[in-house]
């Protein structure tokens, strides 16, 4: 997108086009504005406009543009916090309807895909969480238990179990999430957005908000071009924000991530490296992410970003990595490279905003943006319908703050990464 080849790599080589739209142009009337074409965005549009609602949704750039179109395309169920200290940080309240609502959010991505019949590359096979060491085994082993014990269907696989299902014995265990999978993350983004527009949604790309302004119980949002006039607006910009909900991506300390592609694998190698597509990931601090596509590509990623003298930096570990995980794959030959933003909270879970009257937003999805930006879009619908009121939503009213040191915490992640991986000579 935007003549940058590793903005979206290889998800925009090989995602079906998105749905034709233009430019706002002239003053509109809807019952909502969205601002935002990711996942939120498109999925609070969608489920309005199926129970009736009148939609605009306004894209700065382009449908995916943000996270939604740059990650690994992991879907995953929760979050990075532990299961059970998500009460103690929430309350019990909201603790138990995050991890119940976020627990099940792969399922309603699948169940979309299915229903609007999105090419998305979707895997049902479920992720693997990869034990480095022991203290590994020990983080996924809590996470085992604390899964299992709210009825999960969750795995704890042994060392040997492991090593057959990703095709590499560098692991002491791996936690097996039946609720998740993989899919094509921009090609999902785009199909939502097909979906949308098909529902009724107005959608205009390349036109980013201006401003806001509060006119009686109304509220007008402004382009270069044009304005919407609605009861609601839904601010769905999460990492990416800038203009007037800029204090979403103050709030966010940001964690960059880089992805590798390698060209497709011949048959054999397919066969023995993630056989049964899962998605992995491992659990070092300075973590590495590996899936498969559908024409037999291994993605392969972890923190850090490609430019400047990170490029050389993240590629040279990246082959040494991928030859130290899978030496059967000899001398690795990459096909697309390509980063984005990860926006992280301060501790590391979601946001629930009220900007003014009718103005929300959920936000900080922390490297998770699939299902939790799919569910949150459904949540935010289901509000404005009057189906959830405010009590009821999965995650208490917090005004944005910004944290302390955010530009400081950025430079040191970034350089962080480049000193860590130049570094670490095996992997």
């Amino acid at each position: 997108m935007l003549n940058d080849p590793r903005s979206h790599g290889l998800w925009e080589k090989t995602a079906a086009e998105p749905p034709v739209t233009s430019p706002l142009a002239g003053a509109v009337s809807a019952d909502v504005v969205i601002v935002g074409g990711g996942y939120t965005g498109l999925s609070s549009a969608l489920h309005l406009a199926e129970a009736g609602s009148e939609v605009v949704l306004l894209e700065a750039k382009e449908i995916g543009f943000g996270g939604a179109g740059r990650n690994v395309g992991l879907i995953n169920a929760g979050m990075w916090v532990m299961p059970d200290d998500l009460p103690g940080v929430l309350g019990p309240l909201h603790g138990e309807r995050l991890l119940e609502l976020l627990g099940n959010a792969p399922k309603l991505v699948m169940e979309l895909i299915d229903r609007h019949a999105i090419a998305s590359e979707l895997e049902r096979s479920g992720t693997l969480h990869c034990a480095v060491g022991a203290e590994g085994l020990k983080e996924i082993e809590a996470r085992a238990a604390q899964w299992s014990a709210r009825g999960a269907p969750v795995t704890l696989l042994d060392a040997a179990e492991t090593a057959r299902r990703i095709g590499s014995d560098v692991y002491t265990g791996s936690l097996l999430d039946m609720r998740a999978g993989t899919l094509q993350p921009l090609a999902y983004a785009r199909g939502l957005g097909h979906a949308a527009v098909k529902a009724g949604v107005a959608i205009h790309t390349s036109s980013p908000v201006i401003a806001t302004e509060r006119n009686g119980s109304r509220w007008t949002v402004k382009t270069e071009n044009g304005e919407v006039s609605a009861d609601w607006i839904i601010v769905a910009t999460d990492a990416y924000s800038t203009g007037p909900f800029e204090q979403v991506r103050n709030e966010q300390v940001y964690l960059p991530y880089f992805n590798f592609a390698t060209v497709p694998l011949g048959h054999n190698l397919r066969q023995s490296i993630l056989p049964g597509r899962e998605g992995a990931w491992d659990t070092k601090d300075i973590l590495s992410s590996f899936r498969m596509d559908q024409a037999g590509r291994l993605v392969f990623g972890s923190v850090g970003a490609l430019r400047n003298t990170g490029l050389a930096v993240h590629k040279g570990w990246a082959k040494r990595a991928l030859k130290r995980l899978f030496p059967m794959i000899g001398d690795v030959e990459f096909e697309c490279e390509w980063y984005g933003q990860i926006g992280m909270t301060d501790n590391a879970l979601p946001r629930f905003h009220k900007f003014a009257p009718g103005v929300i937003g959920f936000s900080g999805y922390n490297g998770r943006g699939i299902a939790p930006g799919t569910v949150f879009g459904r949540t935010l619908a289901e509000h404005i319908l009057g189906r959830l009121s405010e009590a009821d939503l999965p995650l208490p009213l917090t005004s944005p703050t910004e944290p302390s040191f955010r530009a400081l915490k950025e430079l040191w992640y970034e350089a962080g990464a480049q000193v860590a991986h130049f570094a670490d000579a095996r992997f």
